[in-house]
């Protein structure tokens, strides 16, 4: 499975499990996708699998999904896939993170 997979976030698999970038305007839809055309090109021409979807509401997530994996590092799900993409764009965006500040 790739970044590319449409629909699916490891083992799960259906539309709740899309992977979306919501932009609330024109600018944000422009920078979305000249990224995703990066993403592709660094995919070897794949699609990135990544919908580009106006943002209509926004609904805080409750309270258990919040800082899941920063709660729960070592759950299986969260040390066999996230911990991986997290050091990953680490790596590779180090220069573009925040720092932390104090």
């Amino acid at each position: 499975m790739t970044p590319t997979t449409l629909n699916r976030q490891g083992g799960d698999v259906g539309t709740q499990y899309r992977s979306a970038v919501f932009y609330h305007s024109p600018e944000q839809k422009r920078r979305r996708s000249r990224s995703s055309r990066s993403l592709q090109r660094s995919t070897c021409g794949q699609p990135d699998g990544h919908r580009g979807e106006a943002l209509e509401a926004f609904y805080p997530a409750e309270e258990y999904h919040r800082d899941y994996f920063r709660r729960n590092p070592n759950q299986g799900y969260c040390s066999a896939v996230i911990a991986p993409k997290v050091a990953k764009v680490r790596k590779l965006y180090f220069d573009k993170l925040k720092q932390p500040v104090g």
